[in-house]
């Protein structure tokens, strides 16, 4: 049977180049395409595939969370982090959400093949260069005491919200895209600043840019 793959990147031409190449390779479909993380969730609760191909900094929901809804509802779906960045938060994060595998963007041609076939086998992919960034981050940090990260300070929710806030969302567009009030929003927002000590949008958004929740270039 035909390994099925969803592919989830903001670039059209990165989806579409990979498409390509996926298509060229025997035993593999291309059964969905997503531009963002909560698209990405929604196709893989509905299409089941068997791997998502996951790109991290994406609009609207980033990689990082989106894998962790994904895993934490459908275990059995392999899930592999694809980014230009091999920056030690990230990956730590992305493989600690779930993901099982990681290819930087400029070697996903080369290795995007092996890292299927590996993931499907219940086994970790990383490129070589992330390999390193893993062991150096496991014997520096063996114990995760002390951990400042975003996901261990704001739950889920204050995450997508603080994501969306720093993509300029309005405080009634976020209220709109997640369904429930303003005033709902406005009181995650005040509990994300409380818990950060930040006073304005702009530390917001400076801080997510920092802990990978989204870029400046989304």
């Amino acid at each position: 049977m035909s390994i099925r793959i969803l592919l989830a990147d903001d670039h059209r031409i990165v989806r579409e180049g990979l498409r390509s190449l996926l298509e060229k390779q025997p035993g593999m479909e291309v059964i969905a395409e997503a531009e963002n993380g909560r698209t990405t969730v929604a196709l893989t609760r509905k299409l089941k595939p068997d791997v998502v191909i996951m790109d991290i900094t994406m609009p609207d929901l980033n990689g990082i969370e989106a894998t962790r809804q994904i895993i934490s509802e459908l275990p059995d779906v392999k899930v592999i982090a694809l980014s230009m960045h091999s920056v030690r938060k990230l990956v730590v994060e992305i493989l600690s959400a779930g993901a099982s595998g990681y290819l930087l963007k400029h070697s996903a041609f080369e290795e995007l093949g092996e890292a299927l076939h590996t993931v499907i086998n219940n086994q970790t992919y990383l490129s070589p260069k992330i390999a390193g960034i893993v062991v150096e981050h496991y014997v520096r940090h063996p114990t995760p005491q002390g951990d400042t990260s975003v996901s261990s300070i704001l739950t889920v929710r204050e995450r997508e919200i603080l994501q969306l806030l720093a993509e300029g969302n309005s405080t009634r567009q976020i209220a709109s895209s997640l369904y429930v009030s303003v005033s709902t929003i406005e009181s995650h927002r005040k509990k994300i600043m409380d818990k950060l000590c930040f006073h304005s949008i702009a530390e917001l958004t400076k801080y997510a840019i920092r802990e990978g929740l989204t870029s400046l270039d989304t």
